[in-house]
């Protein structure tokens, strides 16, 4: 069954998000929803495509409303990065998530819950932002992630040059002449990273888990978590091939970091039964992956519901 996609906007500072909603036009409005987040040095188009591929797609067709976000400055959303932006990565956690949180459950009436997906650092937002609001607590089905490490502590020659070098050094001089990191026009990344995001980032993935803008230690919070009321259901999908933005040693790092109880870990490999050892992208974008894995994402979803 073919699928609508629309282009939905929420007002925020001076501009706007963008939130792409994607649905069969028979959907459950009262089925909970699923909410994606990309990750660094990208937009939601990871996602999903205008000619109905990628995950957001696959699901809608089998019945969910997927709705996919854009950052401030990422995608369609407005303004775009400009030298000057303020904004980093606090402001998805504490405003940003929320906001769009309320407006899609706002849509769903009667819905008090929605299934969180991210992928790559996405997925390390999404968590920091469950480990610090009840809200979220409450409100938050699942969290299901690709490729998502909060700390880089893989070695090798590849990690040194990827992270060590570009990222950590040539990307915030990148920043600095132009403002902002324009990876798009550098060939780094599918879109652009502000100056705030890009060290906030560096800062966590070698450092300590706690937020810049006003010290809220995302690491208690979480234990704090674990310890109370409990993550949401949660699972974390690797790749063999993904050797440094989503090492599958640091994906697990950050599951045990969380203290995550009800979790599942899984390892995408020819050695697992799998198609391929999947890269960092490729586990959601490569053409097999439709027919690999994703009808497990599937099934995963429709666990909730009985489906």
């Amino acid at each position: 069954m073919n699928i609508i996609q629309q282009s939905l906007y929420i007002p925020y500072r001076q501009g706007q998000l963008h939130l792409r909603q994607i649905k069969r036009a028979d959907a459950d409005m009262r089925r909970p929803p699923i909410l994606m987040l990309h990750g660094a040095m990208s937009n939601g188009r990871v996602f999903y495509s205008d000619k109905g591929k990628g995950l957001g797609c696959y699901l809608a067709q089998a019945g969910y409303v997927v709705y996919v976000l854009d950052t401030l400055g990422r995608g369609l959303s407005t303004p775009k990065l400009s030298a000057g932006a303020s904004h980093g990565q606090g402001e998805v956690i504490r405003e940003q998530l929320p906001l769009v949180q309320h407006y899609i459950l706002s849509i769903h009436q009667g819905v008090s819950k929605v299934h969180w997906c991210a992928h790559s650092w996405g997925g390390v937002l999404m968590a920091s932002a469950i480990a610090r609001f009840d809200f979220f607590q409450t409100s938050v089905a699942s969290l299901l992630t690709f490729g998502s490490k909060r700390a880089i502590k893989v070695k090798s020659f590849k990690k040194w040059l990827m992270v060590d070098l570009a990222w950590n050094r040539l990307a915030p001089a990148i920043a600095m002449g132009h403002g902002y990191l324009a990876a798009d026009r550098w060939r780094m990344g599918m879109d652009n990273e502000s100056r705030a995001s890009l060290s906030q980032s560096i800062d966590w993935v070698r450092g300590d888990w706690v937020d810049h803008d006003d010290n809220f230690d995302y690491a208690k919070a979480a234990a704090k978590l674990a310890e109370g009321a409990g993550w949401p259901k949660s699972w974390f999908i690797a790749g063999l091939g993904d050797k440094v933005l989503g090492n599958p040693s640091d994906v697990q790092r950050m599951i045990a970091e969380c203290q995550m109880g009800d979790v599942k870990y899984t390892l995408l490999s020819k050695a697992n039964g799998n198609k391929h050892d999947y890269g960092h992208a490729d586990m959601l974008i490569h053409k097999d992956a439709i027919s690999d894995h994703l009808p497990s994402v599937l099934a995963w979803y429709n666990a909730f519901t009985g489906a």
